[in-house]
């Protein structure tokens, strides 16, 4: 399984799949990645990141950023 990055509601969040579960990480505009506070449990199978993700963070939500949108892989 490859990295999966996502733009939630605005922001780049990269997630990593591990023998734990999912490890995720903010990512910056300068290539940076920094550790994220989101906790996605190792049952969340890999097609239900993006909505678990959307559900978990859904207070970021605004008029102008509005959706989940899984970038890669596609």
């Amino acid at each position: 399984m490859a990295e999966l990055r996502f733009n939630v509601f605005g922001r780049l969040i990269a997630v990593t799949p591990t023998s734990a579960g999912w490890t995720t990480y903010m990512l910056g505009t300068d290539g940076k990645r920094t550790a994220a506070d989101i906790v996605v449990p190792a049952f969340i199978k890999e097609d239900e990141v993006g909505q678990y993700l959307a559900d978990l963070l859904h207070e970021l939500a605004t008029p102008t950023n509005n959706r989940v949108v899984q970038l890669s892989p596609k």
